[in-house]
């Protein structure tokens, strides 16, 4: 008896080639099985969905991004240098649950909508109040505090390195394995971190076996500042205390030696390139990386930096690859659509500790996005594949499900009040002024309060955040 049902539809497959006329049973969160169409051959208890028309695919997973940046969108482009200490980290010392609460809704709304049914958050603070969100949004997520001790901190926001990691074991202690959702340690930046906290965070990580993550080799300034100090690289540093290894992702990884590359691949630790964010400060070495076998994962970095779209993600990935590595060495296929979007899905979910998620296979995690592929800026195709990584947006994803539970259906989101989210939103826009000779919103047109449910509270305005690198 299937819980969920898919008729008649096409299906990316693992290798990345694509199955048309296929038909799809999930039952308990995981696939069932899946077969040349026919009809289903037993009851069906729960929903069917015809797939005429529809390609099956993993949803996307972002290795990293923050959710209390979400409230900082259009706020950083064309700044000058500094952001994190001009405007990042004030908006982040303002953070309260009730601006968490706001930003963990618009996040969780935008990444359903557009596709990424999976997520690493870097780190913020109030992130009880996120995960109580994520919590019913159906998201899988990975969460972390923001974890750093540098001097000079805002006043709400300063911690020393004890204080820094109680605050992500109340975090673990209350949500690791409470629904889909885990929690990692973290360390914000290596260069705001102290020796202790850095040592801290990764024998605490090792010991309750969860993922450790770090911002690294993102800045000049901050390669400097080791080899200065240390003597050694950031990763050469973190090798050097064994805190290298399949459970470390580092973040960005844009300015790796040689040697760096070979202890990331040696020891098996994971890395994240964020796109979008990371072509103002320069390339990774990705197809080097791959080569060497190491698991690399793509991220937004949050929404202050162009959104939460991994699908704009993956075309300026594939356009940055090849105007740094293909345009020198004449490949224009340096970065195939398909390995491209396995680093979105497949590579993903491994980094989250889900070797078998990120693809549709009999006995996998049902987790999954539905394309509406017969509309005209997709078809014809001459390869799916290509297509999907050319011309599909966020728009195009009709149906999410996670662990065999619909998110969205017909692009109606299920689990959380979008109305009511973005009612609050409209409160938070009105509140900013930014704008002091532009009409507020409330003049462009009148709010509606929304539909109160009963088992729903109010929630409050607000949030940002973004990682720690002077």
């Amino acid at each position: 008896m299937a819980d969920l049902f898919l008729s008649d539809i096409s299906v990316l497959l693992p290798d990345g080639s694509v199955a048309d006329h296929q038909d799809v049973s999930v039952e308990s969160g995981r696939f069932q099985s899946i077969r040349p169409h026919q009809g289903p051959d037993g009851a069906v208890h729960g929903r069917v969905i015809g797939g005429c028309g529809k390609l099956l695919m993993p949803p996307l997973a972002d290795c990293h991004m923050h959710t209390g940046q979400q409230l900082l969108k259009g706020r950083i482009l064309d700044e000058l240098p500094m952001i994190w200490t001009r405007i990042m980290l004030p908006f982040e010392s303002t953070l309260t649950p009730e601006r968490m609460t706001l930003s963990a809704g618009l996040a969780a709304l935008e990444m359903i909508a557009s596709g990424t049914g999976a997520f690493i958050d870097a780190g913020s603070y109030h992130m009880e109040a996120a995960a109580q969100v994520y919590l019913r949004s159906g998201l899988r997520g990975i969460l972390s505090a923001s974890t750093m001790d540098q001097p000079g901190l805002p006043p709400s926001i300063a911690q020393n390195a004890e204080e820094a990691i109680a605050q992500t074991d109340r975090l673990y202690d209350g949500y690791h394995g409470n629904g889909l959702l885990k929690v990692a340690y973290s360390l914000r930046s290596l260069i705001s971190c102290s020796p202790r906290l850095i040592e801290m965070a990764g024998a605490r990580a090792q010991e309750r076996g969860t993922l450790l993550q770090a911002h690294m080799n993102e800045y000049p300034n901050e390669v400097n500042f080791y080899l200065q100090h240390y003597g050694c690289r950031p990763a050469e540093y973190l090798a050097g205390r064994g805190l290298l290894g399949p459970h470390f992702l580092g973040a960005h990884g844009i300015l790796l030696s040689a040697s760096e590359k070979a202890l990331l691949a040696q020891s098996g630790s994971r890395l994240c390139h964020c796109p979008f964010s990371n072509c103002g400060k320069g390339a990774p070495d990705a197809p080097g990386l791959l080569g060497l076998d190491v698991t690399v994962g793509l991220g937004t970095d949050g929404a202050a930096h162009g959104g939460l779209s991994l699908w704009n993600e993956m075309k300026i990935f594939r356009s940055v690859m090849n105007v740094t590595w293909g345009v020198s060495t004449s490949d224009p296929a340096i970065m195939p659509a398909a390995r491209v979007l396995s680093m979105a899905t497949k590579n993903g979910y491994a980094i989250m500790g889900l070797p078998q998620g990120g693809q549709i296979q009999e006995g996998a995690p049902a987790d999954f996005i539905t394309i509406r592929m017969d509309v005209p800026h997709l078809f014809p195709t001459g390869d799916p594949v290509n297509t999907l990584l050319e011309c599909v947006t966020a728009g195009d994803v009709t149906d999410l499900a996670v662990d065999g539970k619909l998110l969205m259906k017909d692009r109606q989101i299920l689990t959380l009040d979008q109305e009511k989210i973005l009612y609050e939103a409209r409160k938070y826009q009105d509140s900013l002024d930014l704008h002091p000779n532009r009409p507020q919103m409330s003049q462009q047109r009148p709010q509606q309060k929304p539909k109160q449910k009963p088992q729903q509270k109010p929630q409050a305005a607000g949030g940002g955040e973004r990682t720690a690198r002077p």
